[in-house]
Parts: structure tokens; sequence; C-alpha cells
């Protein structure tokens, strides 16, 4: 494993990362732009994982991992001339795709564990809505990118009974254990992983609360070349000032008219009343 700036990189790193590592070196206040080349993955721990799992990868993932086994792409900006790390996009390496929940957090007995937190309820009338993931072993959970502690991206295999199906989707948990569903595939979501610049938070966009304030100015400085949710398209328009200057400069002389035009009729208002009372 080796750190290296994204400038002397072999030539095929601009088709892993789509380009994007040149629109963030020409990006305003970008500082370090850092790739950590990984080998490929041994076909060998590729089946060694299956087998220890019992279960197969997606075919894309796993021409992900003989190709490089894992991602790493971080870059910081400057402040105040001192680098600020900011982005970072992961991808975990074959040996640490673990799996979630399921056994206990403690070695003691009747501790408790993920799947003790199993709700069904809020599947209830959301028919049109994926079926979310379960911790318990109706599904198997493998985390793909820690997200920096904001959550997990994980790869779900949603039917594990009686037999493990090989069809996963990629799901976002976020920090208070709720799941939201990102891609049908791993390739799906590592173009959004890409796409979106590795932004803080950037998953929370694809959830009904969306990102925190301070992402938010984030995504505004360094805007995801990515198509827009309509969570982020709304959230976009309200950083929009939405005043056309000329129909205000067009209205300015008319209001003015109208202000003195109160103004005159106020001050004879007052002269009227003024003379009522004066004592002959």
């Amino acid at each position: 494993m080796e750190e290296r700036p994204a400038g002397s990189l072999k030539p095929h790193l601009d088709k892993l990362t789509l380009g994007v590592t040149r629109i963030l070196e020409t990006s305003p206040g970008v500082a370090e732009v850092t790739f950590v080349e990984k080998e490929p993955a041994e076909r060998h721990a590729i089946i060694s994982w299956e087998q220890k799992n019992s279960c197969i990868l997606p075919e894309d993932l796993k021409n992900f991992y003989l190709m490089t086994d894992g991602f790493q792409m971080t870059w910081s900006v400057k402040t105040d001339d001192t680098p600020m790390p900011l982005g970072s996009m992961v991808i975990n390496s074959i040996s640490k795709l673990c799996r979630l929940g399921g056994s206990s957090m403690y070695a003691l007995p009747n501790a408790p564990c993920l799947a003790d937190l199993e709700d069904d309820t809020d599947e209830e009338g959301n028919e049109d809505k994926p079926e979310k993931p379960h911790f318990d072993s109706r599904s198997l959970i493998f985390e793909l990118d820690p997200c920096n502690g904001n959550g997990k991206v994980c790869l779900v295999y949603k039917h594990a009974k009686p037999v493990v199906s090989p069809d996963t989707e990629i799901w976002f948990l976020d920090r208070a254990l709720y799941w939201h569903f990102l891609t049908k595939t791993f390739t799906a979501y590592y173009r959004l992983l890409i796409t979106h610049l590795g932004l803080p938070q950037w998953q929370y966009a694809f959830t009904s609360y969306g990102v925190s304030p301070q992402a938010k100015q984030w995504f505004n400085m360094y805007k995801p070349i990515t198509i827009n949710t309509a969570l982020l398209s709304e959230e976009a328009d309200s950083f929009v000032n939405k005043l056309d200057p000329n129909k205000c400069l067009e209205m300015l002389p008319q209001k003015l008219s109208e202000a003195f035009h109160k103004l005159v009729v106020e001050v004879s208002l007052i002269g009227n009343i003024r003379g009522s009372i004066t004592p002959a």
C-alpha cells in the first residue's frame, strides 16, 4: 500500500476514478488530493470470503476487487494556509468486508445484539418502498464504508432464508440505526460515491432529513457532479436569491411615489385635525 499525490498515479487511475481527480485538483481551495494505491485482491481471498460467509459476491463487486483490493481517496482544503481534511471516498478491502448484526456486542450471556432492535412496524403501509434490511437471520449485511463515523454503507443480501440469494442492494445505516436505500447495484453506488466527491455526510442527502447545515455549506462550495435528488434540488433552491434586480428597480419609482402620496395625505389630515381644534 502506498500513498502518492494523484498526479503521479498510473494511467488507469482516470478510468477508476472517472476523472474526478482532475476536477478536484482544479477546484478552488483544494490543497491535496491523495489516492492510496492497492494491489488487486487474490482470487483465493475472494473465494475464501464467500465460503466463510456462505454467499456469493455480486459480479460487479467481485470484478472491482480483482482490479483493486478496496479504494481510498482523500482531499483537503486550505484554511489559513493549513490543509484541512474534507473529502473521503472509501471502499473496504475484502478482508474488512465484515458482517454486521447477529452476534452479541459483548461476550456475556443474554447480552444485547443488533437483532434485538428489530421492529417491523415501520414497514406497514409502505408497499411502494423497498423492504428494509434486517439485523436478524433474514438478511446478511456487510460493511462497505464506515463513513468516518457518520453511519455505514452496507452490502445487503435481503433473502438469506432458506438459501442466500445472489441479489444484493446497497443501503445506508445512519447513526440512529435507521435504514435508507441507496442503489440496486455496487456499480451504481460507486458512481454515487465518486460523483459526490466524498463530501462529508453526502449519504444523508438520500434520507428524509438531509445533510447538516455545516455539510450544506460544503455542498454549495463543491457541488456534487451528479443528478440531483428531489431533496438536493429543494435544498439548492433555498440558497438562491429569487429576487429579480431589474423588476425591483422598475418597481422602485412606483413604490416611492405611493409612499410620498401617502405621506402627503397623512400631513394634510394632521393639518385639518389641528385646525379643527384651534380655539377661535
